[in-house]
């Protein structure tokens, strides 16, 4: 019995989870299970440190770690992608609400939430449009410095914990070093030597039980140690703060204040988290699907993450994406399907449950030290120092995009796109135009640079690589009139066409123009291999008048025997350069060569 198209095509778009539903037994099962508890481990420091980050009481860490993940699993279309709670969106939603609101409070909450049911509108229209396209023209380097600008960020926000020094919330990155210096002489020991022995842990987790969550490492050490010094001490002396138990039960249901005024304060910060999750979503479940050779669908990675943001902020899940940690993990785990995710966040669940009363031992000293660590990480120097000995151009995209983002977060991602397309144009808009002649190989066909070969003195051969578009219309005019200032008698051109990608309407018209021009000099303008794309234009856009039907030559065919002819027959007769074999035989108006 044969399936209705709806059925073939369209139920598997809408529901996504139907097409990897049958790999599903008990081989699988028995792998998601064990990546499941182990992405459960992982996420639970991960959680109170991101909403730490994000201004957000830690349970609400935890919140976007749950149910966001499971609808991003089964709506997205990685198998191994894991969402929740990442360090670059909890930057970025802090940055965004903090002038706005008090962290940590009621309304700053409120509208956290309805940013994350804005991102999340945003994202389920970009994805139905068909718009995952969009996420190609933010460039690694803007990533990386984005990052970097962002860890620097974090730390700074946790200098105060970390040293037990009062900063006003929300200073920006120059204020808060400022106030670390000038109160250098405040430092409370107690609060930094908690925030040491955090630190100190989690390095020396990491270099020697690699396989122990190092997060967890630290988060114990730093307890322990203030556990026993408040007991041997006493708290009026170490002032050393606690984070404070988490309530213990699943997350509450939240109604999104869309009221106009709330709306309008959060909707640019909204399009700045939009369009950063979807760039860390789908770069990282690019990523994975490399290891996993499983294609991936930018518009539905889109759909699922608009949709784990929508649930997420009914939920009391603040904006999420997705994680290249966990989902890294969860991919060396062992997990088959995006079962992981789902029971990674039931087990979650369940932890939350059993052990939130102990989050009232966690002083906030070793918060700001895991977060000092996790910051470190997010800086990507092996790219940066590539970068720095490869490129200019990317340099100072990457310091743009740093610079920008501690001056403002939100408009520092936005600064380095612009400038990296604003370079890469001004690098379309400049094709290369390289003087070439034919190769002196028998038989051959090819062309070879002409830089070190004669070249004729009334013909010139160029090939253009790039694209001739309105941006670069006047550079591939003056290049073409160039020619002929040069060398006055190079009346004649033939364009080696096969690297000119596309020409606009502005780039035929400049090229009829310039065909009008060498004519009226007594010359022309000729094409070699020219696509057939591009020839189709031409005559479309009537244009192709101009130039001539007999100016287009496809690949080998003899195309020198009637530009010869057009040559002047005085220049050639004392010519001694002779590079075509018609210049040995006769001079272009037929006459023979005299020896």
């Amino acid at each position: 019995m044969k399936r209705s198209p709806f059925l073939k095509y369209w139920l598997p778009r809408i529901f996504p989870f139907l097409l990897w539903w049958p790999m599903v037994d008990g081989a699988t099962v028995k792998g998601d299970l064990v990546a499941g508890v182990t992405g459960a481990l992982i996420v639970l420091p991960q959680g109170v440190a991101f909403a730490t980050i994000a201004g957000m009481p830690p349970e609400y860490g935890l919140y976007a770690a749950m149910l966001p993940a499971i609808v991003a699993a089964l709506f997205g279309s990685s198998w191994h992608l894991v969402s929740g709670p990442t360090t670059a969106i909890s930057i970025a939603v802090y940055a965004a609400i903090s002038p706005l609101a008090e962290p940590g409070s009621p309304q700053f909450i409120s509208m956290v939430l309805t940013l994350t049911f804005l991102t999340g509108v945003f994202q389920l229209i970009l994805g139905l449009a068909r718009m995952g396209v969009l996420v190609n023209f933010i460039s690694h380097t803007v990533v990386i410095g984005f990052t970097a600008g962002a860890a620097i960020l974090i730390a700074a926000s946790q200098v105060k914990n970390f040293f037990g020094i009062p900063i006003p919330q929300g200073s920006h990155f120059h204020e808060v070093i400022g106030q670390a210096i000038a109160q250098s002489g405040n430092i409370n020991p107690y609060v930094t030597g908690i925030g040491a022995v955090t630190l100190v842990a989690g390095i020396l987790a990491k270099l020697y039980a690699p396989k122990l969550p190092y997060m967890i490492a630290a988060m114990v050490a730093g307890s322990l140690a203030a556990y026993f010094v408040n007991a041997e001490v006493g708290f009026e002396i170490t002032r050393i703060n606690t984070v404070g138990a988490l309530p213990s039960h699943p997350p509450p249901f939240f109604l999104p204040d869309l009221s106009y005024d709330t709306i309008h304060k959060v909707l640019f910060p909204a399009l700045v988290v939009t369009m950063l999750a979807l760039t860390e979503a789908v770069s990282i479940a690019r990523a994975i699907a490399v290891k996993s050779e499983q294609r991936i669908d930018g518009n539905q990675e889109f759909i699922g993450q608009g949709l784990s943001n929508l649930t997420g902020s009914f939920f009391s899940g603040y904006a999420s994406c997705g994680s290249f940690n966990r989902s890294g993990v969860n991919y060396a785990s062992g997990a088959r399907t995006p079962l992981a995710t789902v029971f990674a966040s039931l087990f979650l669940i369940l932890i939350l449950l059993l052990v939130a009363p102990l989050a009232s031992y966690l002083p906030t000293a070793a918060m700001a030290g895991i977060l000092f660590l996790v910051a470190w990480g997010l800086i990507d120097f092996h790219h940066i120092l590539s970068i720095f000995r490869t490129s200019r151009a990317e340099t100072i995209t990457l310091l743009v995009t740093m610079v920008g983002t501690l001056i403002n977060l939100e408009k520092g991602i936005f600064f380095g796109i612009l400038l990296s397309l604003a370079l890469y144009l001004y690098r379309v808009s400049r094709p290369a135009i390289e003087p070439s002649v034919p190769s002196s190989e028998e038989g051959a066909y090819h062309f070879v640079d002409a830089h070190g070969h004669p070249e004729c003195p009334q013909f010139r051969i160029v090939r253009i690589n790039g694209s001739i578009f309105f941006g670069a219309v006047d550079y591939v005019r003056s290049g073409l009139m160039q020619i002929d200032e040069n060398n006055p008698r190079q009346k004649t051109v033939m364009v080696l066409a096969s690297g000119i990608n596309f020409v606009d309407v502005a780039g035929a018209e400049m090229l009829a123009q310039e065909a009008r021009r060498r004519r009226k000099m007594g010359g022309g303008l000729y094409f070699y291999r020219c696509r057939d794309s591009i020839y189709k234009f031409l005559r479309k856009s009537d244009n192709l008048e101009d130039i001539g039907e007999g100016g287009f030559f496809p690949a080998k065919s003899n195309w020198i025997k009637p530009i010869y002819s057009t040559l002047d027959p005085e220049i050639c007769r004392t010519c001694k350069k002779r590079i075509f074999s018609e210049c040995h035989v006769n001079l272009p108006n037929g006459e023979p060569r005299q020896p």
